[in-house]
Order: structure tokens, then C-alpha cells, then sequence
């Protein structure tokens, strides 16, 4: 067994170990340990990963289902991308279990079971070569956080957890219908069915552009639900609102990449004539998804529903870099996705810490906590001006690479895209800052109005965020949570290059080998760079 078969399956043995401790602590620490030895194993696996080579690596192969003229096989590898959402993963599921380490007061160790086996379905879906394998770990993966939401969530999760399941199930459906034609496919010219990526690759360029047309449409809606691009998004705010804090930042931080993961790997990889069809349409739809998440943003009342459609306009950042088909497009896209899972998924773990001291998810309701928690009130800030993609945070260099290569690309041909797309940055600072001024300096619903005694008012304010009660800051549980996060944004702000680098050689060949099938040249930029 390779390091990847173990980094996958390793996560199965934490569930296994957490529902036989039964007891709530007991189980907690099983899942905490189970996900620091799984991070330590990628790390293993990143280390032996050679950036400087592109295509697929520390593969693993060996027949799973063979019969005549039928070959299905536990095929898996990384590349750049895939090796970096794969870390993210694995660093994610550790900071998760430590910031709602008291958030769960029901059924603790089928949680964190269930956590563990969604982390293996994770990262099985970003190192699967086999698109049999691949559909079977996509769809695992509904299962547990379907009852994620649905058992631990808010009052209306069924509602939110029967809503999520079918949209993803739905769109699944179309991408299986996919795979088994290009499978047959693939018989036709090899001689028997077969669903190795790696062999697909050639059957599917070969393919008419309507059969190509038809392929991608069926493999790109599923990923589109799951990204989501507008209008496929209406299940995602209520999923956010009533699911668990936990299921929230990974929902956030991962879930979400595989949408994105999936248009690169396969709608780009195995159908690129399609995909150049249908570039303008994707890139039209993630500039509205950019600007109506952030306009839908400004009117929320409820948190955590503004910090969802906020995930609607990031994600469409990363679907106008990756229909830009340039190299900077893809590699904004790639670091926009480590970044979105590290900011946003950080701003769904502080508001949970803070909705596990109030119980409640208005903005008008909270008021004073720069005072009342000045430790809450600099994390959560960092967090929203990394959203927000301040210079020197994560943010900015993924959004800056996405305008920049749809500015470029010659596949869209017109600047007005990252025109388009830079108001969204513009008004990500309106909802982020004004959300963040009412949440922490504003004055709470019921909270006496200002005196007017000069320096005196501002004594009134300090315990507005629970009308009274004193809040308690930070534990040193939610520190420990939150500073790893802060560090890899700011490194990565700072120093984008050591992230970019991973990916770099990935994202280079894929966009060269688009642009010289669409126009035989290469970009302005990739010329200069030459």
C-alpha cells in the first residue's frame, strides 16, 4: 500500500476508533489525533511530491472490478492542484475539531465519525485517476454530510439537508451517465470499457464536438451545482445557515473546491474544444455570481446567510479564472481556492464560537465586542480583510491572477470581464466592513443609547454584545484554532511564490496545451515571460 492509499483510508480507522470509545471526550481526541497523524502523512506525501514535474505522481494502481470486455480500477495520483487540496484538506479537518471542540452537545462520537469518513471521501476525490472511483467517492461523501446537517443542525435542516442531498444527487446522476459513454467509448477504440483518466484523455479528444458538447455539459453541471454557480446556488445558504459550525467550515473550506477541482481536471482536461465553446457562457456566469453574491450580501441580516453568498462571489473569481484558460487565470484559480477555504472557513468558525456564547445569528443583536472581546474582534478582522482580499492577506493574490488572466486570455477576447469582476471586489469591502462594524463596534438590539457624557458613552458599550453578561474571550483552545490559520494568510500574502510553486508546472502545461489548441499562440504575458 502507497503513502496515498494510506493518507486515504487512514482517516477510517479515527471513525472506526471514535464510535467504539463511545464516550464524548474519548471520542473527540480519537478524531482530533486521527486528523493530525492523516495531515502528517500528507505532508509525507507532499514531501516526496516533485514540483518541478508536471502530469500525475505517487500514482497507485491495481484492478478493482474486471470482467470481460469491463475494467474498473482503484487508480489514484496527485498532481500540483490536486497535492495542494489535498493539504488543505487534511490541515482543515485538524483546525475544524479544535475551534467546535464545544460546540456539539448530542451524539459526539457518530460526528466525529462521521467527519473522518468525509475526510477520507475528500481527499479520495482529489486523488482519483479512475472516474468509476472518483463517482463512487463524490457520492460517499453526500452521505455523511447529509447527517451532519440534518441531525446536528438548525431548526429547518431537514429542509436543508433533503435540499442539498438532491441537488448534488441530481447533478451526479448526469455526470454518471458521462463516464459509462465514455467508457463505451473508450471500448471502441481500445477494445475493451474502461474509465482510467489517463486513457480517456486521448478517447475524448478524438470525439465530435457535439459528443464533446454533450459530455462536458453533463460532467460541468454537476460540478457547477457543487461550486455553486449561479443560478445553481440556492441550496448552499441554507445548508450554511442550519448546518453545525464544523459542517460549515468544511463545507466552506472543501466541498466546495471539488466543484471547481472537477471543471479543471475534467471539463477542461477531457473536453477542451467544449470547453472553449462554452468559456464565454461559464465566465459570463461567474461575473454575475460575483456581483449578485456580493449584492445579496449587503441586505442579510442573518451572519452567517452574508458570509455564504459571499462564498457565491468568491467561488465565481475562481470559475472566471479557470474558463480564462491562461496560465494566470488557473493559478489565481488554484490559490483563490486555498485561500477561500482558509478565510471564509475561518469566518464560519469564529462566528460559531460567538453563536456558541449568544445563540443567536442577527448582526443586530451583537454590538461592543471590540471591547467586550478584543481578542474575537482582531482574529475575526483579519479574517473579513482577508476576504475582503486586502494586499499582504491570501486573498488578494488569487483574485488579482483571476482578473489578470481574463484580461489576457484569448479565449475570452475582452477585457470587460476582469472589469466586471473587479466591482466585486469593490463591494466585497461594503458588506465585509459594514457587516464587521455592526458585529463588533455597532450597538446591540435592546442596548441603552449613548448618553452623551463624552468619554462615559463608551463604558456603555462594552457589554452590548450580550446585553449585560459579560462575554468571555477567546479560550486558549480557539486560539490554538485560529493562529494557524492567520499565519498561512499571511504567508501566503506575503510570500504567494512557495504556494504558487506547487501547482506552477500542473497549470502551465494544462493552459499551454489549451491556448495552442484554440489559437496556436500563447498570451501576452507568457510571450514576455519567454
Amino acid at each position: 500500500m502507497g503513502i496515498l492509499s494510506i493518507l486515504i483510508f487512514f482517516p477510517l480507522v479515527g471513525a472506526l476508533g471514535a464510535l467504539i470509545v463511545r464516550k464524548d471526550e474519548a471520542a473527540k481526541w480519537v478524531a482530533l489525533l486521527t486528523s493530525i497523524v492523516t495531515f502528517v502523512i500528507s505532508l509525507v506525501a507532499y514531501l516526496q511530491f516533485n514540483q518541478g514535474l508536471p502530469g500525475y505522481q505517487l500514482t497507485e494502481q491495481m484492478p478493482w472490478v474486471v470482467s470481460q470486455g469491463l475494467t474498473f480500477t482503484y487508480f489514484v495520483g496527485v498532481d500540483g492542484m490536486s497535492m495542494m487540496l489535498v493539504l488543505l484538506t487534511t490541515f482543515l479537518m485538524i483546525i475544524t475539531i479544535i475551534g467546535t471542540w464545544n460546540s456539539l452537545s448530542k451524539a459526539v462520537p457518530a460526528f466525529m465519525a462521521l467527519l473522518m469518513v468525509l475526510e477520507t471521501g475528500m481527499i479520495g476525490v482529489f486523488c482519483s485517476l479512475d472516474l468509476f472511483l472518483f463517482y463512487v467517492l463524490w457520492e460517499v461523501i453526500l452521505i455523511p454530510m447529509y447527517f451532519i446537517i440534518g441531525v446536528w443542525g438548525g431548526k429547518r435542516r431537514i429542509y436543508a439537508a433533503v435540499k442539498f442531498f438532491i441537488y448534488t444527487m441530481a447533478g451526479s446522476l448526469l455526470m454518471l451517465v458521462a463516464i459509462i459513454w465514455l467508457g463505451i467509448e473508450a471500448g471502441r477504440v481500445t477494445g475493451h470499457f474502461t474509465t482510467d483518466l489517463t486513457k480517456l484523455y486521448a478517447v475524448a479528444h478524438q470525439l465530435p464536438l457535439d459528443v464533446q458538447e454533450y459530455l462536458f455539459l453533463a460532467f460541468a453541471l454537476s460540478f457547477a451545482i457543487k461550486v455553486p454557480i449561479f443560478p445553481l446556488h440556492t441550496w448552499l445558504p441554507d445548508a450554511h445557515v442550519e448546518a453545525p459550525t464544523a459542517g460549515s467550515v468544511i463545507l466552506a473550506g472543501v466541498l466546495l473546491k471539488m466543484g471547481t477541482y472537477g471543471l479543471i481536471r475534467f471539463c477542461l482536461g477531457l473536453f477542451p474544444q467544449a470547453a472553449f465553446e462554452y468559456s464565454t457562457l461559464f465566465s459570463v456566469l461567474g461575473v454575475i455570481g460575483i456581483i449578485y453574491g456580493a449584492l445579496v450580501s449587503m441586505v442579510q441580516t442573518d451572519i452567517k446567510k452574508l458570509i455564504a453568498y459571499s462564498s457565491v462571489a468568491h467561488m465565481g473569481f475562481i470559475v472566471l479564472g479557470i474558463f480564462s484558460m491562461t496560465r494566470e487565470g488557473l493559478q489565481g484559480a488554484v490559490i483563490q481556492m486555498i485561500g477561500h477555504g482558509l478565510s471564509t472557513g475561518m469566518l464560519f468558525m469564529m462566528f460559531g464560537m460567538m453563536y456558541d456564547r449568544r445563540h443567536t445569528r442577527e448582526i443586530k443583536e451583537y454590538g461592543g465586542l471590540a471591547k467586550s472581546v478584543p481578542l474575537f474582534a482582531t482574529f475575526f478582522g483579519i479574517a473579513v480583510f482577508s476576504s475582503v482580499g486586502l494586499p499582504g492577506l491570501n486573498g488578494f493574490i488569487g483574485e488579482y491572477l483571476t482578473m489578470m488572466g481574463a484580461y489576457y486570455s484569448p479565449v475570452l477576447n475582452t477585457w470587460s470581464y476582469a472589469i466586471w469582476s473587479a466591482s466585486g471586489v469593490i463591494l466585497a469591502a461594503v458588506y465585509l466592513l459594514w457587516m464587521y462594524q455592526r458585529f463588533v463596534f455597532g450597538r446591540a438590539a435592546g442596548a441603552p443609547a449613548p448618553s452623551g457624557h463624552g468619554h462615559d458613552d463608551h463604558s456603555a458599550h462594552e457589554d452590548h454584545g450580550d446585553h449585560g453578561h459579560k462575554l468571555l474571550d477567546l479560550s486558549w483552545r480557539e486560539i490554538v484554532a485560529v493562529v494557524p490559520l492567520v499565519g498561512f494568510m499571511i504567508w501566503i500574502g506575503i510570500q504567494p511564490m512557495h504556494f504558487l510553486k506547487v501547482s506552477e508546472k500542473t497549470m502551465y502545461q494544462m493552459s499551454d496545451d489549451l491556448l495552442k489548441m484554440k489559437t496556436g499562440s500563447v498570451t501576452p504575458v507568457q510571450q514576455a515571460a519567454k
